[in-house]
């Protein structure tokens, strides 16, 4: 155990050292106060920017310039930042694809995305000192389209959280306000884009990993269905774990970068670098033929929405009904039978796989996941003896019912969950077409961001999210509003069940004023140009009333 505790903080000391002094080195000009140029660099939307590359109007330097300064300022505030890369990324940038679609525009990277030469440890401190022996799929085809990588960004260890926190990079903060979380798992990112320190960012979605943190901290992203963004050649947590896939998904500071971002990227035609990218080019969308219907889900039935995240959900609903919209409250599927199989298939390892590579008894794992699995590592008596308990002393079958899925499976006991999980997308299928809608409406989370080891109340309070992962749904979040104490006040609450109550332990209105609170578009599988649309429906209705959404401004 000392050899181990020795091991790990060995390295932890050595990655944050190397870190410092990659800072450190930089040239004298990313130390530099930023110029008026610059910020006009940092204002400018990136198919401006890329525009102005091809034309010969602007250099990439001189746009990673004002990118690094303000991504060194963004980490010094909240830590977000794992792999500083921007040395490197001058070398990058000067000799990049000036006439691409993404020429000079510096891209920002969740520490799972493979870059030769550098460092993808995701927060385990076994994993120190690995650097990738090739670029990944994505990183490739970025690097082709003209876009240069300059940072990697802070994640939870084992990638199963809305918060971002690891021995190896320290803690990441929501840039809005310190004592509170940015989301997670692709949490540095957010919090890195809020701040104004990237304009364009890529993350991965299991459960919510980055549509939490866009809702957290107040910025944009759509989550892809599989096959539709690249994600080969990165590292990850859990390899292999197909019960429900993972995605890579793009996140952005503004909704007019993200639309340009994704086309440009599926314009690369991606499947030609990825063989898990399905041949699908970028297509129009024209809504303006038909009157939209958008369903909207009020309450999963297991933690309700907070107020102040029911009063962004009303502002998109009372805006779109103002404008005509058909606005319908739903009754879907079970989104509670839902989170049982798909916490059932995520965790059907037991756990062990995310969990191999920590360094036994001496490496913190997140709060929230530690809860659950401490279930998992229970013997199975004690563990139906507890569930038991829960559900017929404590009366709460919703999370007696989580409960009865925590536990590692053996195949004969996997396929029929996979069984379940497809009988349950055929039901929201054919729920879809009988109700004819063009969007779902959620909140994203039931709360606004949570405190810092939030998680240990909230693990399990990811239902809006992990719904549209099991669904393999297409869903974007954007940010509408933010947390007002005065409005957003709550009143007597009484929990319905275990993971209700916990949940709301973190909600304090007072303590989360001025944090962002935005709102779920969902379309259907592979309609990611359809969710765009809508998002943009939704952001134009809002503008047009006086009701946009400020982005921080961080001078």
């Amino acid at each position: 155990m000392l050899f181990q505790w020795l091991s790990h903080r060995r390295a932890c000391l050595a990655k944050q050292e190397e870190r410092r002094k990659r800072i450190q080195d930089l040239p004298p000009v990313f130390h530099e106060l930023l110029k008026t140029g610059e910020q006009s660099i940092l204002d400018t939307p990136i198919e401006e920017l890329s525009s102005a590359v091809r034309a010969g109007l602007l250099e990439p330097v001189d746009i990673l310039t004002a990118y690094g300064k303000k991504a060194l300022r963004a980490h010094a505030e909240t830590n977000c930042l794992t792999e500083v890369m921007i040395a490197a990324a001058v070398g990058w940038a000067k000799n990049c694809n000036k006439q691409g679609p993404l020429a000079g525009v510096p891209v920002s990277l969740k520490d799972t995305v493979g870059v030769k030469g550098w460092d993808g440890c995701i927060g385990y401190s076994a994993w120190v000192g690995k650097p990738a022996q090739k670029d990944s799929a994505l990183v490739r085809l970025l690097r082709d389209a003209g876009a240069v990588p300059f940072v990697k960004t802070n994640i939870p260890i084992t990638l199963l959280s809305f918060e971002s926190a690891n021995d190896v990079f320290g803690r990441t903060t929501n840039p809005h306000k310190s004592t509170h979380s940015p989301g997670g798992s692709t949490g540095g990112e957010a919090a890195l884009l809020a701040y104004g320190g990237s304009r364009i960012g890529i993350g991965t979605d299991v459960a919510g990993s980055v549509r939490a943190p866009a809702h957290y901290s107040g910025i944009y992203t759509i989550k892809a269905s599989v096959g539709r963004f690249l994600k080969m050649g990165s590292s990850t947590s859990m390899p292999g774990q197909e019960g429900v896939a993972p995605v890579y998904s793009p996140m952005a500071r503004t909704l007019e970068d993200l639309e340009y971002f994704w086309k440009a990227v599926v314009g690369m035609e991606p499947w030609k670098y990825d063989h898990s990218c399905l041949p699908i080019p970028w297509r129009k969308v024209d809504l303006s033929k038909k009157p939209l219907k958008w369903g909207v889900m009020w309450d999963d039935g297991v933690v309700v929405p907070s107020p102040a995240c029911h009063r962004a959900l009303d502002i998109v609903v009372n805006i779109l009904r103002k404008h005509g919209h058909d606005v319908v409250a739903i009754n879907p599927p079970s989104p509670y039978e839902a989170l049982k199989i798909g916490s059932s298939l995520i965790l059907a390892d037991g756990g062990k796989t995310c969990t191999a590579p920590m360094r036994t008894w001496v490496e913190h794992n997140d709060a929230g996941v530690v809860k659950p699995f401490r279930m998992l590592r229970l013997p199975s008596f004690l563990r139906r003896l507890y569930t038991l308990y829960v559900r017929y002393i404590k009366r709460d079958e919703t999370y007696a019912g989580i409960l009865d899925g925590w536990h590692e499976k053996k195949v004969v006991d996997f396929w029929p969950l996979v069984a379940k999980r497809e009988e349950y997308k055929g039901r929201w299928f054919d729920f879809w077409k009988e109700e004819e809608l063009d969007f779902v409406l959620t909140v994203p989370n039931a709360l606004p961001a949570v405190p810092h080891d939030g998680m240990k109340n909230g693990f399990s309070a990811c239902g809006y999210t992990f719904m549209f992962n099991l669904l393999d749904y297409a869903a974007g979040v954007l940010p509408i509003t933010h947390v007002d104490s005065s409005l957003d006040a709550l009143d007597t609450f009484k929990p319905r069940n275990t993971i209700e109550r916990y949940a709301f332990l973190d909600y304090d209105a007072k303590d989360m004023d001025g944090l962002p609170v935005g709102v779920q578009v969902v379309g259907q599988r592979l309609e990611e140009e359809k969710v765009m649309e809508g998002m943009k429906i939704i952001e134009s209705l809002l503008k047009a009333d006086g009701l946009e959404y400020e982005l921080l401004n961080k001078d």
